[in-house]
């Protein structure tokens, strides 16, 4: 029996993809593991974020034995995927920001990308916009605010309106239609925990907006990449922690997950 899919994040953003991928395969055993003792990931230093990467990646995959790592954080993506695909001998399937299906959808071609300051100012992120988007005009929203909000949402925290509010002004100013360019109609959620606060966000939108994310494209990714997604009752739902998180114990088992245990990180 194939073991399941294992899907890490720096915290639980992750839990977007895990939802993407139960609803395409409702089947599938799948682990979680969230490196919360390093969050959050886009103010350390690269060199020692891709080392500590790497050692947490190992270290859930000897523990849950998957068939499959999903790398479901943009900035470990941009780091660690070749590191991590040298040293494991299971797929490696990372994230990226939906640049392309955004563009494929976008009428007006004016594409807001709401995601972390490291993800707007990557290089590989404007790599995106330069082969898929390239007629677009481009909004980029530096919301690290809602990574804050959605981990707080899922330790049972109601969302504090005004602080979104606040990180997604210059989106909304995009958007209005009596904006100096032509209003954006589409909104790139690049960072997996985005996704988790979608309810707030299309009730505060002052207008209609298309919504996009990483989560359908991997799920389809990891199809391709294993060649069947069974149900393994020994491993389905477990989640491994490298802090103490009780206080995610009752969100997690929202998605499906058990209560975290303490993952031995070694480097």
């Amino acid at each position: 029996m194939k073991g399941p899919v294992l899907i890490f994040d720096s915290g639980v953003g992750g839990l977007s993809v895990a939802q993407s991928l139960r609803q395409h395969y409702p089947d599938a055993a799948m682990c979680y593991a969230c490196d919360n003792a390093w969050l959050p990931y886009g103010l350390r230093e690269d060199t020692a974020l891709t080392n500590r990467i790497v050692a947490v990646c190992c270290a859930a995959v000897e523990a849950c034995q998957p068939s499959v790592l999903v790398v479901a954080c943009n900035t470990a993506s941009t780091l660690a995927l070749e590191n991590l695909r040298a040293r494991l001998a299971i797929p490696v399937v990372g994230t990226v920001p939906a640049i392309k299906p955004a563009a494929a959808i976008s009428q007006t071609r004016h594409i807001g990308l709401l995601a972390t300051k490291a993800t707007v100012g990557r290089p590989y992120t404007q790599r995106l916009i330069d082969s898929f988007a390239s007629d677009c005009i481009i909004t980029r929203v530096a919301a690290d605010a809602l990574v804050v909000e959605a981990e707080a949402y899922l330790a049972g925290i109601t969302p504090n309106i005004g602080r979104m509010q606040a990180a997604l002004a210059p989106l909304w100013q995009a958007a209005a239609p009596l904006s100096a360019n032509v209003p954006l109609d589409t909104v790139v959620l690049g960072c997996t925990h985005f996704p988790l606060l979608k309810p707030w966000l299309t009730q505060l939108a002052p207008v209609p907006l298309h919504w996009v994310d990483s989560g359908d494209a991997i799920a389809r990714r990891v199809a391709q990449v294993v060649d069947g997604l069974n149900h393994s009752e020994q491993q389905d739902g477990r989640c491994f922690t490298t802090a103490p998180a009780t206080n995610l114990t009752a969100g997690l088992a929202r998605y499906g997950f058990q209560t975290p245990q303490l993952l031995p990180i070694t480097s």
